[in-house]
């Protein structure tokens, strides 16, 4: 009896780990199947994302640049600067700063040789000006600036080499003109985290009478249309995109001249992507200008004065034109694409050759200049007169 009993125990045991076995089984098989009717769910969804989108996914970069024109440091300006261990020029940028800093490249024309105090300090009509001027354009975002103007040669080559050596130990790019044949041979390009390289170029009419010295071509690029297409033509092999930086015109004129439209007509057949216009310290239209191939090339005439010690009212007008690069692989090719140009009108006020400040237009008073808000309008028709679309910063 006590056998049977015992033998009665086992089975119900038996049994019930049986049945345990079969039940674990099977809450292991819904898990399973659960997660496979998600994963299917998951791949179906996934399929449904990838037919909607093109057939053909291609990688693309893209990148913001910003430039600024004319900077021209007289005497009152440096002088507005002066602190007790020499130039501070922040207060005059910070309110405009933010705009240049956020760009990925950033370029301005450096109208006066910053050969510093070392060779002492010159104004209007031979300058030379403060080292510390590089210094508040780099703290400000800049990291390009031309240096090809007519004031290139005003203090000689001794200026020029000063100021390269400042450029180059704050790390600040320059292009227009050099200190040596090597120095010049070097295409500037400026590489960019996105993988988008940019080149620049630099040019001028003319140094104000002032003889380039024999055998020192490489102290200022001049405008020559044959050098310059094979400038292009090297640059095209190091870099996605070229910009060209002209400093060209007549001065005060608020429109370009048949000279300045034929030498962008020019660049435009070459290939280059942008034009920068500077010399004439009023802002000048920004246009498309088609080239021979199809292509279409920024150009902005004319940027205008951006920090300068010039008084009237257009002289005092000036800008930040922003612009996208964009680089797609199509076909096997990499193509630019330049788009969404916008302009940042800005305004240089001072009291009496004092508080000298760059402000954004939208920002100025009619304290600060009478009809302020009629002028911005009167200057967004003159600049997108050839360009509708054209984008203004508020």
């Amino acid at each position: 009896m006590h056998n049977d009993r015992s033998r009665l125990i086992l089975l119900l045991a038996a049994a019930f780990l049986l049945l345990a076995s079969c039940s674990a089984n099977k809450l292991s098989l819904e898990d399973t199947l659960d997660k496979h009717a998600k994963s299917e769910d998951a791949t179906k969804d996934h399929s449904k994302i990838m037919s909607n989108l093109p057939k053909k996914e291609l990688p693309t970069a893209e990148i913001t640049v910003s430039a600024v024109g004319d900077i021209l440091i007289h005497e009152r300006v440096y002088k507005d600067a002066k602190v007790e261990n020499g130039y501070d020029f922040r207060p005059m940028l910070e309110s405009v700063s933010r705009y240049m800093d956020k760009t990925d490249i950033s370029f301005a024309n450096q109208e006066t040789m910053i050969g510093g105090t070392e060779i002492g300090l010159s104004t209007y009509p031979v300058f030379n000006s403060p080292h510390e001027v590089g210094d508040v354009l780099k703290e400000a975002g800049v990291n390009i600036v031309s240096i090809a103007n007519n004031h290139t040669l005003d203090r000689g080559e001794e200026a020029i080499r000063h100021a390269i050596g400042h450029w180059d130990r704050i790390g600040m790019a320059y292009v227009g003109a050099y200190r040596s044949e090597s120095d010049r041979d070097r295409v500037r390009v400026m590489e960019t985290d996105a993988g988008i390289a940019v080149a620049f170029l630099a040019y001028t009419y003319g140094t104000n009478g002032i003889p380039v010295p024999d055998g020192k071509d490489y102290l200022v690029n001049l405008i020559d249309k044959e050098t310059i297409a094979l400038e292009i033509e090297k640059a095209k092999k190091e870099a996605d995109a070229i910009i060209i930086s002209l400093h060209f015109g007549n001065e005060y004129e608020r429109m370009p001249s048949k000279e300045q439209k034929g030498l962008v007509q020019f660049a435009a057949d070459e290939g280059v992507d942008v034009v920068l216009g500077t010399h004439p310290h009023v802002l000048q239209p920004v246009e498309w200008v088609e080239g021979k191939n199809g292509n279409q090339t920024l150009v902005a005439y004319s940027l205008g004065n951006f920090l300068s010690g010039q008084a009237g009212l257009y002289r005092q007008i000036g800008g930040i034109l922003t612009f996208k690069i964009k680089k797609q692989a199509m076909k096997g090719e990499e193509k630019i694409w330049i788009h969404s140009p916008q302009f940042l009108i800005t305004y240089n006020a001072s009291e009496n050759e004092r508080n000298y400040r760059v402000l954004p237009m939208s920002e100025v008073t009619d304290a600060e200049l009478s009809n302020a808000r009629k002028i911005e309008g009167e200057i967004e028709e003159h600049m997108s007169q050839w360009m509708p679309e054209l984008q203004f910063i508020d």
